[in-house]
């Protein structure tokens, strides 16, 4: 099995680019029962997995299995040996597969290089599981809508996996310096569940004071650990996160632009329309329409 043909027969899969020590695949499981397929974590590649919907179990045996939630991603790589596991993606899920090779990762990085990449850390296997975060998550919904020619795909999806690359590992290290109540891991976990509070509640936004208080924390641990962790002000992610879901939905082509308005709690288009010019520098109207 070469890293092209790794999940390649996942529910509905599509392969989107191959080469060869990469490979870009989407599967989308549209039954009401699982999908399953045998797969390998091979030696020395660098595999991720987005959970984009739904969700996926890995199963690596008899005794260890993994769930993957909806909006998570796993990072999978082992030096040392190749680890077999039965992927089961559940009903209505959609995932994005990854691969590539260390040799290929390591040029990229040549300048910087990722902790896995050091040379004391050449023998050592690492794992992550992360939450994806909007922006990468609109990337990744985009794989599943974008239709182009075939004389483009390849360059497309080519420059689509060093763009899922690059927003993969900028992830923004928090400075404990200049927000030193960080340090303190139990204000860590507040600020993380007041942003998951304020995506549960997109139509009805707390107040900051609410939010502060439902979290437990003062004014200034909530604004200034958010801006840290975050790199945004409370409602500046608010509103970016439902900015890039309003993209999200232009992308699907099943609604118009005052549909998306209202889906994503703005009463008055005209407001969303300005929003959306302004993250964007074009209007829906102009997206949709590139997206014809």
């Amino acid at each position: 099995m070469t890293v092209l043909e790794i999940n390649t027969q996942i529910g509905n899969s599509k392969v989107l680019f191959i080469q060869n020590d990469q490979s870009l695949i989407i599967a989308e499981n549209l039954d009401d029962k699982s999908s399953e397929q045998s797969s390998l974590i091979k030696k020395s590649i660098i595999h991720f997995y987005f959970c984009v919907e739904g969700s996926a179990v890995f199963d690596f045996g008899p005794h260890y299995s993994r769930e993957i939630q909806r909006q998570h991603n796993y990072f999978f790589f082992d030096p040392q040996r190749e680890l077999p596991f039965t992927l089961r993606l559940a009903p209505h899920s959609r995932m994005v597969f990854l691969t590539i090779s260390l040799e290929s990762l390591h040029q990229l990085f040549v300048h910087e290089p990722l902790p896995f990449l050091k040379p004391e850390n050449i023998n050592q296997k690492f794992y992550d599981e992360r939450e994806i975060p909007s922006y990468l998550l609109v990337e990744l919904h985009q794989l599943f809508h974008v239709h182009l020619s075939e004389n483009a795909n390849r360059l497309f999806y080519q420059g689509k996996i060093l763009e899922l690359l690059a927003l993969y590992f900028s992830t923004k290290k928090t400075n404990t310096e200049n927000c030193p109540f960080l340090n303190d891991q139990d204000t860590v976990r507040k600020i993380k569940n007041a942003k998951e509070h304020l995506l549960k509640h997109l139509g009805s936004p707390p107040t900051l004071k609410e939010l502060a208080k439902l979290s437990g924390l003062n004014d200034h641990q909530l604004k200034a650990g958010f801006k840290e962790i975050y790199g945004n002000t409370v409602f500046g992610y608010l509103l970016d996160h439902k900015l890039d879901n309003a993209r999200v939905l232009l992308d699907s082509k099943k609604y118009q632009v005052a549909e998306v308005a209202y889906q994503i709690g703005y009463a008055n288009p005209s407001h969303f329309i300005a929003a959306f010019r302004k993250k964007f520098g074009v209007t829906p109207k102009k997206y949709l329409m590139s997206k014809a």
